[in-house]
């Protein structure tokens, strides 16, 4: 892989890295919505909301089309959609996987602080 794809992943992976754009993107992976709407849905200020806005639009992952007064924002592409799958998944397996060692340990501590008879 050359150099310029890995910095355009690198990029877009930057762009991602945070829980209110994640979140932003999930609402908008059920539908369009304005900054109000997308505002009320995560209880947070327009400020803020408008803040990631900006970095999502800047890196294509959103765009945003002018109707009245308002601007309806949605994903630049479907894609996203199974990108925010793919990420839900494996933070699945890996909740799997930590379960997993805790019960172990926990069964390990049982062995220890059981009384022998």
């Amino acid at each position: 892989m050359n150099l310029e794809m890995q910095r355009f992943k690198a990029e877009f992976f930057k762009a991602l890295a945070h829980p209110l754009r994640i979140r932003i993107l999930e609402l908008l992976a059920e539908g369009d919505k304005n900054v109000n709407e997308i505002q009320t849905l995560v209880g947070s200020e327009g400020s803020a909301v408008s803040q990631q806005l900006t970095i999502l639009r800047a890196k294509n992952i959103v765009s945003g089309t002018k109707e009245g007064n308002k601007v309806i924002y949605t994903l630049k592409d479907p894609m996203i959609i199974e990108l925010l799958a793919v990420a839900r998944q494996i933070f699945n397996n890996h909740l799997v996987d930590t379960i997993t060692i805790l019960d172990k340990f926990k069964e390990d501590d049982d062995l220890i602080t059981s009384p022998k008879n």
